[in-house]
């Protein structure tokens, strides 16, 4: 994989997926390495008043007038470090962990956290070594940011917590000798800039966005390979239909289903049947799966945001640019604030899992209309059997989808809450941790739904007059499924073919074979 340069300004998802799924190597632009230089500078100018300044030398959250001396500053900021790392439940992955820690780094090197290089390149060579520290999964309140995953991380570098170590794990200070590196003693604002932001929500967010999109878009391919093995039509795709109601995701899923069925034998061969109209799981298509195209437009766009934002507490400025009015009577160069707050990632996590739960909902409902013997085609078989009665075929498949859905629409309950914590200081916040571990569920899920109607509508293409030929689109995808998956000659377990399609959409096969094939531009 090629480098991945960290900026503070141009990172996207699909960077983060580089990092944190295929390995990925960073490194740190110079320009960015002169504004950290810069930055510490005015740490170091700010410490030298003596001046009272949150997160240099006080205390945090509602101890926050205590105020501490210079000779314990150091001590304070490990003190920090090891008391916050207090989380719960299970240990992330190492995707998740290099997720939260390429955003992490990203967001230092902006140049307003005040943290000295060193401290940024322990971070770097542990994610280009492979250093993936034990982070416990519950414990953010996402405000003030994601504490507890951060400092979990974050203690690794003083030598201290735990490592990844295939199915165990290492001690920190072992785990930074392997890779040459000594343990840090922090300065005064660098541990509450370690651990005082949204990485966590941000990594898990970007890999969920780019997730929740390739589902989308194999849902697409799913409700178009479905019109056509049921005997639908696309006319409720025409361009003028969208055109009254213009909304951008409702258009473009039209144009793609268009693009996928384009000179399909089997929808020009019944154009001048009998019925007039499709179910609404297939003639409505456009307008559900372009709502969900608009919900994950704002996600990426909240996403691509933060990635590239400062997001810790206190934030350090030139003098020059601050309104010594608005410092709160701070240092001029020094302002506290609330950007570490994951509300404006939270809501729309929480939207974006409501979207899925539509999405596996309308796919799992195609999936029945193809196995249901009430509601399928004349030339389909009792769930798609060889022998109805004999077998079952697809039948429990469609059980294990409806499973889903259910699970999804629990999962779908909004995670977005408050419970004030500190004292009364930090008196709301965004839980934007939690609506990203469950969104995280959510994508897998609806993969697996999704995947489910992709099989079934294959095994359906057998029933069709094998004369007629597929479209543009839905012949390519025909021919992956039929490679990839056994051929069907009875009854036997699903599962495998139901993991390997979900990976096919979740991690992209699908649709780059489609954009390589059919969907470019």
């Amino acid at each position: 994989m090629s480098d991945v340069i960290l900026d503070g300004q141009s990172l996207t998802p699909a960077g983060v997926e580089a990092v944190a799924r295929d390995g990925a190597t960073v490194s740190v632009a110079e320009p960015a390495r002169e504004r950290l230089r810069e930055s510490r500078v005015r740490v170091e100018d700010v410490m030298a008043t003596d001046e009272a300044v949150y997160g240099l030398n006080t205390g945090f959250g509602s101890l926050v007038n205590e105020r501490i001396p210079a000779e314990d500053i150091r001590a304070l900021q490990t003190n920090l470090l090891r008391s916050h790392a207090s989380g719960a439940g299970r240990y992330l992955s190492p995707e998740e962990v290099r997720a939260m820690m390429v955003s992490r780094v990203n967001s230092l090197v902006k140049g307003y956290s005040g943290v000295r290089e060193v401290v940024v390149d322990h971070l770097v060579t542990m994610l280009n070594e492979g250093v993936h520290p034990a982070v416990r999964s519950r414990g953010s309140l996402g405000a003030s940011g994601d504490l507890a995953p951060l400092a979990h991380m974050a203690l690794v570098l003083l030598g201290e917590g735990e490592v990844l170590d295939g199915d165990g794990h290492i001690g920190g200070e072992t785990a930074l000798e392997q890779v040459g590196l000594e343990p840090l003693e922090l300065e005064p604002k660098e541990g509450l800039a370690l651990i005082n932001g949204t990485q966590l929500t941000t990594g898990l967010a970007a890999l969920f966005v780019v997730d929740a999109e390739r589902v989308l878009e194999a849902a697409d391919v799913a409700g178009a390979l479905t019109t056509e093995v049921t005997m639908g039509t696309t006319a409720s795709c025409d361009a003028a239909i969208q055109e009254v109601r213009p909304h951008d995701g409702q258009c473009e899923t039209a144009r793609r289903i268009k693009r996928l069925t384009a000179d399909s034998e089997i929808v020009e061969s019944h154009r001048n049947c009998d019925r007039v109209q499709d179910a609404y799981s297939v003639r409505c298509i456009p307008q559900v799966h372009g709502a969900v195209r608009d919900a994950l437009d704002h996600l990426r766009s909240a996403v691509e945001t933060e990635l590239n934002s400062a997001t810790d507490n206190p934030l350090v400025f030139d003098a020059d640019r601050v309104d010594s009015r608005s410092s709160g009577g701070e240092s001029a160069a020094v302002l506290s604030g609330g950007n570490f707050h994951g509300e404006p990632l939270a809501l729309r996590l929480d939207y974006a899992v409501n979207a899925l739960t539509e999405l596996a909902t309308i796919s799992e409902r195609r999936t029945n209309r193809m196995l249901d013997p009430n509601l399928q085609e004349a030339h389909l078989t009792p769930y798609l059997t060889n022998d109805p009665g004999q077998e079952s075929g697809f039948m429990i498949a469609q059980y294990t989808a409806a499973a889903l859905v259910n699970e999804l629409r629990s999962i779908g309950s909004p995670a977005t809450d408050n419970t004030p914590v500190s004292g009364g200081q930090e008196d709301h916040v965004s839980m934007s941790g939690q609506s990203a571990l469950l969104a995280g569920t959510a994508v897998e899920n609806a993969a697996s739904v999704v995947a489910v109607e992709l099989l079934a509508g294959n095994r359906a293409s057998a029933f069709v007059d094998d004369s007629l030929a597929h479209g543009t689109g839905t012949g390519v995808v025909r021919d992956l499924l039929s490679s990839a998956v056994q051929p069907w000659d009875g009854d036997r377990p699903l599962d495998d073919d139901v993991e390997l399609v979900a990976d096919l959409v979740r991690f992209g096969d699908l649709g780059e074979q489609l954009e390589r094939t059919v969907l470019e531009e």
